[in-house]
């Protein structure tokens, strides 16, 4: 029978490795005596790490019934935290959280069982590719390398194209997987023509979205507290660039490091750069041995890469000085030593040999006497070159246009323009591949293809030269162009399902083809047809910078007289979109989504009449204008009802239930929105694609929200959560910020202060992460909220003030009377009675004498209780009878049993304590459900109180 320890699973943490089954705890691989009770703490707390166990919990678990006060916990706690080498406030892993509990907070990782821990099983990150499988002569290098890379947080690997330096770094970068426990990222800077875009591609491979102009301040604060390893890759074309951000990033980020490969140095502070050499290679002697030969990484390169594609090849002992000759003549250099032997199958060694030095021996000879190895590397792709066929050479010279990888039919779409022939190009494909010209590339959807840098940077050159760039960046930018607007048209005939995410692999394509077309010697034509169709595009990446940057390009460019009015009619949609969510909500925005809206109606296209009335309506929400938000949706109804259309008349629905609930007439709002709660997929991805988030979820939260108002807060609860599920699924920013902003509402509402915070704080993380500067000001003012609510008024009156600013600076005025009302309460709290008036009178007066908005009896009932506060009760009781009323009017109970209690104070206060259980008992009386939230445990206990 086998031990049970083979089945006994190791958490690792730090130093050390716990084996709950067993109950050992090691350190650095010696059993580490721990004392019975603190043992059982520490696997108690590694079961939820992260997580604040209560002190109760805690001793329940441990003692069982055993009654026993915290000081014994408190003993076990220190000698658990004294064996792990915490130290007071520095502890690392067993963290005390006043008033709550203890949490471990140490990053956890599953080993392998005692028997098989030698190695910690640390699984790849996506983004890291995969390394060679076998890797000849760098071994040396990659241990001098992972050393310095240990000693030094910043290591450049400095040597010519072709050299090797990208397998390299990834055999480090791989072999330091378990010591950044995984958080190892490869950032593929080759394919970037425009050196602007350092920054967001580096937050893209980290998994964050770019929606702002300056990515970097993000960027830093999601990098200062990782401890993690970069791989920057390819860099010597944007080093202008790169090099101060890598250095503001080592600086900034103490448990960061970076690992680079470029043709040169950074030249930043802290760098240390490791030059990597040619691969050694057979002297030039008599009398060497095939053994002798193949004992140098040069040679035996060169033979296993013929053996790849010729699996019977076995190298004689003639050929052998052959071997070493070309590899001499190639200098060590990889990738000019895989192309020679590419060449092998069609020439044979002995040709290879004679093509080398017929074509390339004053080269060589030069190459000797110092001249650069770049030099070399460039010779060594022209004679590759050279051997082609014409239809090859054609073929590849076109191929350059392509930034980072490609499908075949777009291979073919540029040779065509070459005047190559379908038939010709596959063929000439098949044969680049195969002579390692071409590289494939790991793609889900389909096979995709790759040029070299070095071999692309080569070629380009050629095309040049051939008088032929302008015409194949032309076919590049057409196939585009029509690739994308094939793909909106799918999309809205619902012929494929996934809109655009499936294509992200194009983006740097259609960078490249928007830079050429709008470049001197471009077709701003193309250009502006191009950014059309890119525009959906880039807003379902949520890639809403690029999206303005380009739309507004083509908008301004050329002569609108000369643009087709559905293109103007599509850039004007996205530039009203990207301005809205990166700028915030200027005149420039209504009058984007005005000008479209016009075009569309002159069109007669009612789909996009109804996507622009969803995106004026939520632009309109935003600006507080609820009355212009619900004239917007009905609009929409007369369209769908022209569409006639399931999916259409949805979507009408839910933007009239959102305009409801704003202006305040919760009953029909729920009405409106309940059909949310069954999932639409037919028009998820349409509504991201053209407005960059999902409205179906905007709903949702309406729902929610309308369900708490209406007096069914546990209903809200679910639907609230429910909300959050759904925009998780989406993986799509903009939705699940708008889902956190309105559910939190909820869980501060009905007093779940714990559930709150946990939305809260993860609101916060999420714009950081997206660059979300006004969902950020949000996320701070609703922490300015709890933290008032908790008791920290100091606090929340200055989370509520830095929200109000960047709120009211970028006009997104839905949430400031909601802050503003809470920051009214604050300042009542602190007996400035005359400021909270100013406060909550100039919230009031935001909305305006008709007092049509979701929280004007909210606000009406904290003026109250602020006047009530400042002993003038008749006049407190006037605002409260006026919440009261407006709250019924919008069947809003939530509000309505607010004011009651409110009143009901008044009256306890002033001995009218009849009509004060006459008022409230009834209201109380109608809930059905949520008897343990805040008001209705206050409402009860003021009822308890007066009988």
């Amino acid at each position: 029978m086998p031990d049970t320890n083979d089945q006994d699973s190791a958490i690792a943490f730090g130093a050390f490795r716990l084996f709950p089954k067993s109950r050992l705890l090691e350190k650095d691989g010696a059993p580490l005596h721990l004392g019975g009770r603190a043992l059982d703490i520490l696997m108690f707390l590694a079961e939820r790490p992260g997580e604040v166990v209560d002190k109760r919990e805690l001793i329940k678990r441990v003692w069982g019934e055993v009654n026993v006060d915290e000081g014994s916990l408190r003993f076990h706690i220190t000698t658990l935290r004294k064996a792990l080498g915490d130290s007071g406030e520095g502890a690392r892993y067993v963290v005390n959280v006043p008033g709550r509990g203890y949490c471990f907070a140490a990053p956890l990782l599953r080993a392998a069982a005692p028997e098989t821990r030698s190695s910690l099983p640390v699984s790849s990150p996506r983004s890291l590719p995969s390394p060679l499988a076998r890797m000849i002569g760098r071994d040396d290098a990659v241990e001098k390398i992972s050393a310095e890379l240990s000693l030094h947080r910043f290591v450049t690997i400095v040597g010519p194209g072709g050299i090797g330096k990208t397998s390299v770094a990834l055999a480090v970068a791989h072999g330091q997987l378990a010591g950044f426990d995984g958080q190892v990222s490869f950032v593929d800077l080759g394919a970037l023509t425009d050196a602007r875009l350092v920054p967001g591609t580096i937050a893209a491979a980290l998994g964050l979205t770019v929606n702002s102009e300056d990515p970097i301040p993000g960027l830093l604060t999601f990098l200062r507290s990782r401890r993690m390893l970069l791989v920057f890759d390819s860099c010597e074309h944007i080093l202008d660039e790169l090099a101060p951000l890598a250095e503001r990033i080592v600086q900034e980020a103490p448990e960061l490091h970076i690992l680079a490969t470029s043709r040169e140095s950074f030249r930043t502070e802290g760098e240390r750069v490791h030059r990597l050499f040619p691969l050694d290679c057979p002297p030039e002697r008599d009398g060497l041995s095939m053994a002798d030969i193949l004992a140098y990484p040069a040679s035996q390169l060169f033979v296993e890469r013929i053996g790849e594609s010729l699996s019977e090849f076995e190298l004689s002992e003639d050929d052998a000085p052959l071997v070493a000759e070309i590899c001499r003549r190639l200098d060590g250099i990889a990738l000019a030593i895989e192309l020679a032997a590419g060449r092998v199958n069609a020439y044979g060694i002995a040709g290879t040999a004679s093509l080398l030095d017929s074509r390339f021996s004053l080269l060589w000879r030069g190459r000797r006497t110092a001249i650069p190895r770049h030099q070399t590397l460039s010779a060594a792709l022209a004679w590759s070159y050279d051997l082609l066929p014409a239809a090859e050479s054609a073929t590849l010279r076109g191929l350059s246009v392509f930034a980072g990888p490609f499908t075949l039919e777009a291979a073919l779409a540029v040779a065509s323009s070459q005047g190559i022939s379908e038939s010709e190009a596959v063929e000439a494909i098949s044969n680049l591949l195969s002579k390692s010209l071409i590289a494939t590339f790991p793609a889900e959807r389909r096979l995709r293809y790759r040029l070299l840098d070095t071999t692309r940077a080569f070629v380009a050159d050629k095309l040049i030269e051939n008088g032929e760039a302008a015409r194949v960046a032309r076919a590049h930018a057409e196939y585009f162009r029509d690739v994308l607007r094939d793909i909106a048209l799918k999309s809205m005939g619902m012929q494929s399902a996934g809109g655009f995410l499936p294509y992200a692999d194009h983006l740097p394509n259609v960078r490249a083809a928007l830079t050429w077309s709008f470049s001197e010697g471009g077709d701003r034509a193309v250009g502006v047809d191009l950014a059309a169709s890119a525009a959906q595009f880039f807003l379902e990446l949520t890639l809403l910078t690029e999206c303005y940057r380009w739309t507004q390009q083509a908008l301004t460019v050329v002569d609108m007289a000369s643009v087709d009015s559905r293109q103007e009619m599509t850039l004007q949609a996205a530039l009203g979109v990207s301005v809205m969510f990166t700028q915030g909500n200027t005149e420039a925005v209504r009058s984007a989504f005005t000008r479209s809206l016009q075009l569309a109606r002159e069109l007669e296209d009612l789909h996009w009449q109804l996507w622009l009335l969803r995106g004026l309506h939520i632009y309109l929400t935003r600006v507080g204008d609820f009355h212009g938000a619900l004239g917007t949706g009905e609009q929409g109804q007369s369209v769908a009802r022209k569409l006639n259309d399931p999916a259409s008349t949805l979507n009408v629905e839910w933007m009239l239930g959102v305009a409801h609930h704003l202006i305040g007439n919760q009953d029909k709002a729920v009405q409106f929105c309940e059909s949310a709660m069954v999932l639409n997929p037919g028009s998820q991805r349409q509504n991201i694609g053209h407005l960059g988030y999902d409205d179906r979820i905007v709903a949702l939260v309406a729902l929610a929200r309308g369900l708490w108002l209406t007096g069914r807060p546990d209903r809200a609860i679910e639907a609230a959560r429910y909300t959050v599920r759904e925009a998780e699924q989406l993986e799509q920013p903009l939705t699940l910020g708008i889902a956190l902003i309105w559910t939190i509402y909820v869980f501060l509402w009905v007093g779940d202060w714990a559930n709150a915070e946990i939305m809260i704080e993860r609101l916060i993380n999420h714009a950081e992460r997206h660059f979300l500067g006004p969902y950020h000001a949000v996320g701070i003012g609703q922490k300015g909220e709890l933290l008032l609510r908790r008791g920290d008024v100091a606090g929340g009156i200055e989370h509520l003030r830095r929200s109000q600013a960047t709120l009211y600076a970028t006009r997104h005025r839905i949430m400031t009377t909601v802050f503003a009302t809470a920051l009214a309460e604050g300042l009542a709290s602190q007996n400035e009675s005359d400021e909270a008036l100013r406060t909550i009178d100039d919230a009031i007066a935001q909305i305006g004498d008709h007092g049509e908005s979701f929280d004007m009896p909210e606000m009406l009932r904290v003026k109250g209780d602020i006047l009530a506060g400042a002993g003038d009760a008749v006049a407190a009781e006037d605002y409260l009878q006026k919440s009261l009323v407006l709250s019924r009017r919008q069947c809003a109970l939530g509000w309505e049993l607010r004011g009651a209690i409110s009143l009901a104070r008044v009256w306890r206060r002033t001995g009218r304590t009849g009509d004060a259980r006459t008022l409230l008992a009834p209201i109380v009386a109608r809930y059905q459900e949520g008897i343990s939230t805040r008001d209705l445990v206050a409402a009860n206990g003021i009822l308890s109180a007066l009988n």
